[in-house]
């Protein structure tokens, strides 16, 4: 691997410019699928995803991430019905809310749909397996998270017997880096992802998160995905509706490993854990927060409205 080098501090996504020197991305998924493990199809539909989607904004989201078809083993979507899902979908976002709009694809034609519709990232959890997914990100303005994967989107993922996950992950993430480098995308628009959950054990999961810091050696942003993954349900025993506590020991972790950008569910809860890790982390100061008496007491009045609600 390369020598330790600092991720780019300034990435141009489109008009959108994410400065990950002095602060870290937050984005909100949104399943518009009716078999999401998480919501179980409660914001499928255009006028359920956009209700999710201002609530997300309104928590704090920075990036909304579409996604059409779920993760979860099964036969793919009809890259059709998957276009249909997610394509009118982002457009509506990008006119109301201004924020940059990620798609979670790892299919080239629903990638070239979503980057037409107003997308500025794609999260591929294939690694850019295709090289046609390469050809259409370098014809655009958009970036690319690359996710570590062994095998296919899909399928059933089983351990795989390695002395090192990470030095495994690297050198996967450096040869997917150099081959889309090499094939025409600018490295000022890539993000990398170790991967977690997919075909890994819970020991493996703790041993990225924590030798997370290691991905900097090459060069790129770091992208985790760590929310409700089923290692805290594994790890904790708890059902996958109980991650809530877990996730933000997680998110908050690996804040503290260099992650720039987390791929979160609980949107509001997450937003806090991570704003406040930026404080130890010497993303923001102290000295920076002026809050006046008046402002103190709109806060107060807030908590506890909220504590009453919460009864």
């Amino acid at each position: 691997m390369r020598a330790v080098t600092a991720p780019p501090p300034v990435v141009t996504l489109g008009k959108h410019r994410l400065d990950f020197a002095t602060r870290v991305y937050v984005a909100g998924i949104l399943n518009n699928t009716p078999d999401s493990f998480y919501d179980r199809g409660r914001f499928y539909g255009r006028d359920a995803a956009l209700a999710r989607a201002e609530e997300m904004v309104r928590e704090g989201a920075d990036v909304i991430e579409v996604g059409g078809e779920t993760a979860q083993e099964g036969d793919p979507l009809p890259v059709r019905e998957e276009i249909a899902r997610v394509a009118p979908l982002i457009s509506e976002l990008v006119r109301r809310f201004g924020r940059p709009v990620a798609v979670d694809t790892y299919k080239p034609e629903v990638a070239k749909a979503a980057i037409e519709a107003g997308a500025v990232l794609v999260n591929d959890i294939s690694g850019a397996a295709n090289p046609e997914m390469v050809r259409v990100l370098a014809g655009s303005e958009a970036g690319i998270v690359i996710m570590h994967l062994h095998g296919r989107p899909r399928q059933h993922y089983t351990d795989i017997d390695v002395p090192s996950m990470m030095d495994w992950v690297a050198a996967f993430l450096q040869r997917r880096t150099d081959e889309v480098t090499a094939a025409g995308l600018p490295r000022q628009r890539i993000l990398v992802d170790p991967g977690l959950n997919f075909g890994k054990h819970p020991t493996r999961d703790l041993e990225l998160m924590r030798r997370l810091p290691e991905l900097r050696n090459l060069g790129f942003p770091i992208f985790v995905a760590t929310s409700r993954k089923d290692y805290i349900r594994d790890l904790l025993h708890l059902h996958p509706d109980d991650l809530l506590e877990g996730t933000a020991a997680a998110v908050a972790f690996a804040v503290a490993q260099g992650a720039n950008m987390l791929r979160v569910h609980d949107v509001q809860a997450m937003v806090r854990v991570t704003r406040m890790m930026e404080f130890f982390c010497g993303y923001r100061s102290p000295a920076s927060v002026r809050v006046s008496s008046e402002s103190k007491t709109e806060v107060l009045r807030r908590g506890q409205e909220g504590h009453r609600a919460s009864r």
